[in-house]
């Protein structure tokens, strides 16, 4: 082959890996990125007596969602997806004025400590997209807005969908938190924490 039929040859060929590089199909993509965003927290010194299920609520205004918090010790509000929305840590079968219920869950792990953190999270991500390995000094539970949400601790592999919640395990559980569903996962996390220790530490499944 001449020099310069060579040169034209590599020249093509650069050309045409570079076109099927552009037309790869986005399943050969790694999995996109799970993102988790506080959005609200409240510390106690104790915390109510019995059985306790986090109230979820939806507020007009979020004017009124934060009175409706203030008000209350176990309460937070936050605007999250485009809705206002007050939680609530307390007995099973209550209801805020002014709020609509969405979902009651529980009843919520609980443990001592010499102080407590409410704390509120967003959270989710792409189809396949998921956390480390991690644990909490306490109890986590979900809300799904969109999607649905898988979790794996050394019990197995828990899930639920959109308009559903899911409680998880109590303090220092391992576990994986993923988008499960063949659409994006969109929900609150709501902790009730050991506010002494770190949220979050790297675990690993025994």
């Amino acid at each position: 082959m001449s020099p310069r039929r060579s040169g034209a040859y590599y020249l093509i060929a650069g050309v045409v890996s570079l076109i099927a590089l552009a037309v790869l199909p986005a399943a050969a993509a790694e999995p996109g990125k799970f993102v988790v965003t506080q959005v609200a927290q409240k510390k106690l010194s104790g915390l109510p007596p019995g059985e306790l299920y986090w109230r979820v609520e939806n507020f007009p205004t979020l004017d009124l969602a934060q009175n409706a918090a203030s008000a209350s010790p176990n309460s937070l509000a936050a605007e999250v997806s485009g809705k206002v929305w007050l939680f609530t840590l307390g007995p099973k079968g209550g209801m805020t004025p002014g709020g609509t219920t969405a979902a009651e869950i529980g009843p919520v792990p609980v443990f001592a400590a010499p102080e407590y953190l409410l704390q509120i999270n967003h959270a989710g991500g792409p189809p396949g997209s998921r956390t480390p390995v991690h644990s909490h000094p306490g109890s986590e539970s979900f809300y799904v807005l969109a999607g649905q949400v898988g979790q794996r601790t050394p019990h197995g592999v828990s899930r639920t969908e959109a308009g559903k919640s899911m409680v998880g395990h109590g303090p220092d559980m391992a576990m994986e938190v993923f988008s499960d569903g063949t659409t994006d996962l969109d929900q609150l996390v709501m902790f009730l924490l050991d506010a002494t220790r770190p949220a979050s530490v790297p675990a690993k499944f025994e």
